[in-house]
């Protein structure tokens, strides 16, 4: 009787590691005069490009960078952070792309945790990334991105801080360099970091498995055409713009650099590149919905939305569609690589109302293509909740779309996936359907314009001041931002003669200590109801606001 057939041995031949580098050499191979990169009256084709990245591997080689080192980029969405994200793991060191709207102090914490030798700060930012650097044992090489677009400011922003400037420093590289480094798919090669429950952030790795596999499954989610235009609105700083730098390059398509994302420039690069893609949170598509007549510019083609964070209203919908955009709703953490699940449309859905469209296309909907797994499960039993659309559980994701693990932390990384589920801290229900909507978040977690706040770090803030005895603070609705932070503030009850703190004076004093976004739009001065034990009521508190 013959024996059971079993696997054989992999070969060069016939196994390679998932990377999404390979993305690039492809585009540069099959398409090498196609545009790749534009921003304003600058272009690069993806031959230039990946010229550039490989110059950009080699100057950091032989800037001591080696596999495993970190690469820190502080920098809006202009072709060098595109560029890093190829040119950065091609040595297999890792990308870290700083959200450029953090506070020196935080900068600080996240360029010693993650260990960073190197910093690409473009000079808009150059301020903040100065404090940072000099409070550090081991700053990092600094390199400037000297974008001629930045004004100086009296604060000290838009100055060159550091050894040199980005170009003169990819010229110290080889456009044909060719790192002799061995890539595993289960390799980190990008940190992000997110701010959790606590106030210091934590670091979220990804691998490049995952890069590649997220980077293909927006294309099929998105049924993305070959050659696709697509305008950088959402940062590359935030899970490495949802893994849509390598997404572009699979397709060949165009990235159309923004710095500014107002209204008026979204229209005018749609009009003038003929963009047909861009992402971002709710508060982007406010700005296309309420531009000026004088702001907005006609076009004749369908412009794909991909929004995440809280689900558009009705008339947000409706608006868009009139003027020619197509939304689709995704939802997802940093650490499941930005987008895992999506409210993919049935066909039927095309013959009900706005209305009826809406509520249905609230939903946060089903996984991922290469996500295993997004259900709604009992956090004790671990047995997924009736599919009644109202028995709450906590969703939770599986699949090759689920972070590496955070980086020097075990403790949290074990937490979170606990019974072989990542936990996303996320209340939801399930339908008949099997799509899944959002109901709560456990976690107090506020997203403002899809950035996440911490409530703990801005109490933390409260906290400093002489003259507060409590704080909580709690997300309130806001129609431009989605929800910004209401805090509520009790006062000590002797303040030994002092005038107590305004609203005005409490919001001023948190602006000077952490980033202006974090910072309360509203402060409401009260006794904070609280049970036995001294533990603040929070859900009092939202249902007062």
């Amino acid at each position: 009787m013959r024996s059971a057939i079993t696997s054989l041995p992999k070969h060069s031949a016939n196994y390679a590691a998932l990377n999404p580098l390979d993305f690039l050499s492809r585009s540069a191979g099959v398409y090498p005069n196609h545009p790749a990169i534009i921003y304003g009256d600058l272009q690069y084709t993806w031959q230039q490009t990946q010229s550039r990245c490989h110059q950009l591997a080699s100057a950091l080689h032989k800037a001591g960078i080696i596999k495993g080192d970190t690469v820190s980029v502080l920098a809006a969405n202009t072709p060098e952070l595109y560029e890093a994200h190829f040119g950065v793991p091609m040595l297999g060191a890792v990308l870290n792309a700083i959200n450029c709207r953090l506070d020196a102090d935080t900068v600080a914490y996240i360029l010693q945790h993650s260990h960073s030798k190197v910093l690409l700060c473009d000079r808009e930012f150059s301020a903040v990334a100065k404090a940072a650097v000099a409070t550090l044992k081991t700053p990092p090489l600094v390199i400037d991105i000297d974008d001629p677009a930045v004004p100086l400011t009296n604060k000290g922003g838009g100055q060159l801080i550091g050894q040199m400037d980005y170009e003169a420093f990819l010229q110290t590289g080889d456009t044909g360099f060719s790192p002799d480094v061995e890539i595993d798919e289960w390799d980190p090669i990008a940190l992000n970091y997110t701010s959790g429950t606590t106030g210091r952030p934590k670091g979220v790795l990804y691998h490049y498995r995952g890069a590649y596999l997220t980077a293909m499954s927006n294309v099929l989610e998105w049924d993305m055409p070959k050659h696709p235009i697509y305008l950088w609105t959402l940062p590359m700083f935030h899970c490495n713009g949802w893994c849509f730098p390598w997404t572009v390059a699979a397709r060949g398509g165009t990235n159309v650099c923004l710095r500014k994302v107002t209204g008026a420039n979204i229209y005018e690069q749609i009009a003038k590149n003929k963009v047909d893609h861009f992402c971002g949170a709710p508060i982007v598509l406010s700005m296309v919905v309420n531009a000026t007549i004088e702001e907005r510019r006609e076009f004749d083609h369908i412009c794909n939305v991909m929004t995440a964070a809280a689900p558009p209203p009705a008339s947000v919908l409706q608006s868009m569609r009139e003027q020619g955009f197509a939304v689709t709703h995704v939802y997802g953490l940093t650490e499941t690589y930005g987008p895992a699940a999506v409210c993919s449309a049935q066909p039927d859905w095309s013959t009900l109302s706005i209305e009826e469209q809406a509520i249905l296309g609230a939903r946060q909907g089903v996984s991922y293509t290469v996500g295993q797994s997004v259900q709604v499960l009992d956090p004790e039993s671990m047995q997924p909740v009736p599919r009644d659309g109202e028995t709450m559980g906590e969703v939770m994701f599986r699949g090759n779309n689920v972070m590496h693990g955070y980086l020097d932390n075990p403790q949290a990384t074990e937490e979170a996936f606990a019974g072989g589920w990542f936990h996303s801290g996320d209340l939801g229900v399930c339908y008949p359907d099997g799509y899944i909507q959002l109901k709560d978040r456990a976690k107090d977690i506020i997203i403002s314009g899809g950035e996440n706040i911490s409530s703990i770090e801005v109490e933390s803030c409260l906290y400093a001041h002489p003259q507060v005895a409590s704080a909580a603070v709690v997300a309130k609705p806001d129609e431009k931002w989605g929800e910004t932070p209401c805090a509520f503030v009790e006062l000590h009850p002797d303040l030994q003669g002092e005038a107590p703190v305004n609203e005005a004076q409490m919001i001023a004093f948190c602006r000077e200590r952490i980033a202006h976004y974090k910072c309360p739009t509203m402060v409401i001065f009260t006794t904070l109801p609280k049970t036995s034990t001294g533990k603040i009521q929070k859900f009092e508190l939202r249902q007062q606001v």
